[in-house]
């Protein structure tokens, strides 16, 4: 098979940083919101550990938007704006991952260092790092010292708002997660996509 380098090592190394970071914080933040139900750890150091990932969290999505607006890479997660090719795109995907996979059809797309993402996963992954992110940062930001930023709280809300905000994209992010690992079995091993990840190259 022809190989591809498809993920720089900065990306790796930003990808199982950020994946410990979420694990972490996803572990954490169900100790603090059901510290009745589960008692993995006292309550104060499953705040203060979350309160350190997150702000390492903030701190990767800073160097990966630097980096990727830098080498102006950051065009991979951006959707073609021809809306019909791109839903006709986003159409073949979705029948392939439903029913041409099974049946042994070829991966409708080929991805390249320039063209890295099928159009699911573009929309996908534009949603998470331009959307979900943000938002989860914000929300994360204004808990983490509600004295601080009471008066803004209040004015969009208040705490049960921003808490219930932050707790569904929590969930959101919880699915993503799933079905990223789901998808990362599906090629030609089911370890092939993982191990692209720590040696940069992909099978095509």
């Amino acid at each position: 098979m022809k190989r591809i380098y498809l993920h720089p090592l900065p990306v790796r190394m930003w990808h199982w940083l950020n994946a410990a970071c979420f694990a972490v914080l996803i572990v954490t933040g169900a100790q603090i919101r059901y510290r009745g139900l589960m008692n993995l750890m006292p309550f104060q150091t499953a705040v203060d550990i979350h309160n350190i990932a997150g702000f390492a969290l903030i701190g990767l999505f800073l160097v990966w938007a630097a980096y990727y607006a830098g080498t102006g890479k950051i065009r991979i997660y951006l959707p073609d704006l021809n809306i019909k090719r791109y839903v006709t795109s986003m159409w073949t995907q979705a029948q392939y991952y439903g029913y041409g996979i099974f049946v042994g059809a070829p991966n409708p797309h080929h991805a390249s260092p320039d063209h890295k993402f099928n159009a699911m996963q573009q929309i996908t992954y534009f949603s998470v790092m331009f959307g979900m992110m943000p938002l989860q940062i914000a929300t994360g930001v204004l808990l983490w010292d509600l004295d601080r930023f009471a008066a803004f709280i209040d004015g969009i809300g208040g705490i049960k708002a921003v808490s219930a905000t932050h707790l569904l994209v929590t969930i959101c992010f919880s699915a993503f997660l799933f079905v990223h690992v789901y998808l990362t079995t599906l090629g030609p091993s089911w370890l092939t996509h993982i191990k692209a990840m720590f040696t940069g190259y992909e099978e095509e």
